[in-house]
């Protein structure tokens, strides 16, 4: 789960902002997110047909490959002289989040790489040795250096979440890498001290399970009832989502990671200052602290029923310099908005491209 602040309609028809002072301007002037005028990009971008949320059940092919640290498990689809995509999951979510938008991105020529993060699925580290860290920046560095693995110069890059943040940390840092962005959430990258800020008791609520994850109790619960757990933020999160428990069971097997609770927990323990980081990211996060601006064309998504804490869209669009829409998925969408929204993600990551 991602950011905090309260959930309200935007205005989701598109304009471009011509720089972080006239985006300012425009959003003090208006108060709303207007459309872009990237409107050749959208005209000429293929139209996906519709496809009923849980279609598919299964990826053709699964693979694994040594990357940095790890060994990364992933799934791909398309043709593999396509145009790189490069998906990522969530908490507490896994690579079937996206298992209806990889066929759409495929049958419109991408290559489309899906990975499960560090403490998920068949991902694994290959040294017992390695700090099993779940800070902002080890993240990011996992799928740069599973790039350089596959050998993809640069992609499209797009998520939700904890994969939301990490794709918004290489469009800031390694803007070469990434030639476009999908972000449903919008900026989310944060930083240790901004995190000691304290919210609005509303808002504090909204991450409980940040505080329970803070204590050991917190860590044993977690470890003995991840599957509960996990299902029950799901329906948090995606309080309109109907998904079956078939759905949900699917997706449950990346928990039984070895070292899954492990990453969980370090990751919201450090975003308190209750974890240390690894001093090789000391550099890195210094500059995510500073709220590095984005300026990879950015298209910004909303669910209309997300329940999980995120910001405003009107709070992150000055966070975006080049060519930006941001764009609220109606019809009760939560969360998880690749699985419950396959179409609209995946028509998002195509216009993005397009840009």
């Amino acid at each position: 789960m991602d950011a905090s602040a309260m959930s309200e309609q935007i205005n989701h028809r598109r304009r471009r902002f011509f720089g972080i002072a006239a985006a300012t301007f425009a959003l003090a002037q208006l108060g709303v997110i207007r459309s872009t005028s990237a409107q050749a990009a959208s005209t000429s971008a293929p139209k996906l047909p519709a496809v009923r949320p849980g279609t598919h059940t299964s990826f053709s092919t699964l693979k694994q490959v040594d990357a940095g640290v790890l060994n990364v498990g992933y799934a791909e689809v398309g043709p593999a002289d396509g145009p790189a995509v490069i998906l990522l999951h969530g908490w507490p979510y896994d690579i079937y989040s996206y298992v209806d938008v990889a066929p759409l991105l495929a049958s419109a020529g991408y290559r489309v790489i899906i990975p499960y993060l560090r403490g998920y699925g068949t991902t694994r580290f290959l040294s017992n040795a390695t700090p099993r860290n779940g800070q902002q920046a080890a993240l990011a560095t996992d799928i740069v250096a599973l790039m350089d693995a596959l050998r993809i110069e640069k992609a499209t890059i797009a998520g939700y979440d904890w994969g939301a943040r990490t794709a918004d940390i290489i469009a800031a840092l390694w803007p070469e890498r990434c030639k476009a962005l999908v972000s449903v959430s919008g900026y989310l990258i944060g930083s240790q001290e901004g995190n000691k800020v304290p919210l609005p008791p509303k808002a504090e609520l909204e991450w409980w399970y940040q505080y329970y994850f803070a204590t050991e109790r917190g860590r044993a619960g977690y470890d003995k009832y991840r599957h509960d757990f996990s299902k029950l933020i799901w329906r948090l999160a995606s309080p309109k989502w109907h998904f079956d428990d078939a759905t949900f069971d699917r997706s449950a097997k990346a928990f039984d990671n070895p070292d899954h609770v492990d990453i969980v927990i370090h990751n919201y323990r450090w975003r308190l200052s209750l974890a240390e980081g690894e001093p090789k990211f000391d550099d890195l996060e210094k500059r995510l602290a500073q709220g590095p601006v984005i300026s990879v064309p950015t298209i910004t998504l909303e669910g209309d029923a997300n329940g999980a804490p995120h910001p405003d869209a009107s709070v992150y669009a000055k966070k975006f310099s080049g060519k930006y829409a941001h764009r609220v998925i109606k019809g009760g969408i939560g969360h998880n908005l690749p699985q419950e929204a396959p179409r609209e993600f995946a028509q998002a990551v195509i216009d993005a491209d397009r840009f």
